[in-house]
């Protein structure tokens, strides 16, 4: 592989992580090539990934321009890749206090949102035998996350520093495919209704044009 890009992303088409580092390498300009890991072939388990990330897990990440260092741990990455090349702090701070509220809501992001989001996609849409009290439990945490976020976005517009950063950003994609598989597990779900500040921020964070290009990107490889 050719490496006139300054980073290299290991995703999938499918995976919400790393769809997560393309929306932020994206904001800021960086030049990537993504390598797209077949999961049917078992790719993410090889010796060629695991080397990479003995986790077997995407996202990870090469930096071609510091000793071609990997990283996984998608919200590791966003981390790393700001305070490595975000010199302008466009989605970063510089308050100490805010800094730890942004680790905070990545800590958040990764705890408390993705398991659950992806656990309710898993049990509504996937895991061949019908269990509607993991169904169930899974979509309340959904809402109660939304809930968390609605009740802070209902006091200020970002979620640290009154400003886009990195923290917001890496809610995109699971709350994005959240509100899809919500919708149609019960037609009559309603988010703006529901959660309107969660809702005013999802469609602030969706209309930038980085954030519009990587889920067409990703809408158009889901229909392939």
């Amino acid at each position: 592989m050719s490496h006139g890009k300054h980073f290299t992303l290991y995703s999938h088409f499918g995976g919400p992580n790393g769809w997560k580092v393309a929306h932020v390498l994206e904001e800021l300009n960086l030049t990537y090539e993504t390598v797209f890991l077949k999961f049917d072939k078992n790719e993410h388990k090889g010796p060629e990934f695991t080397r990479l990330n003995p986790n077997g897990r995407i996202p990870a990440l090469i930096d071609h321009r510091n000793n071609d260092f990997v990283l996984w741990e998608s919200d590791a990455i966003l981390l790393y890749v700001v305070d490595k090349y975000d010199t302008e702090k466009k989605l970063s701070v510089t308050d100490e206090k805010e800094r730890y509220q942004l680790i905070q809501w990545l800590f958040f992001q990764a705890s408390g949102q993705a398991p659950y989001f992806g656990q309710f996609r898993w049990f509504a849409k996937v895991h061949s035998e019908k269990i509607p009290s993991a169904v169930e439990r899974y979509k309340n945490e959904i809402l109660r996350v939304f809930g968390v976020l609605d009740g802070v976005l209902s006091k200020q517009q970002w979620l640290v520093g009154n400003k886009l950063t990195v923290a917001d950003l890496s809610f995109v994609v699971w709350n994005y495919g959240a509100k899809i598989d919500l919708k149609e597990h019960d037609a009559g779900y309603n988010v703006e209704k529901d959660f309107p500040a969660l809702a005013a921020w999802n469609a602030k964070l969706e209309a930038l044009p980085s954030v519009t290009k990587i889920l067409a990107q990703r809408t158009a490889m889901l229909k392939q």
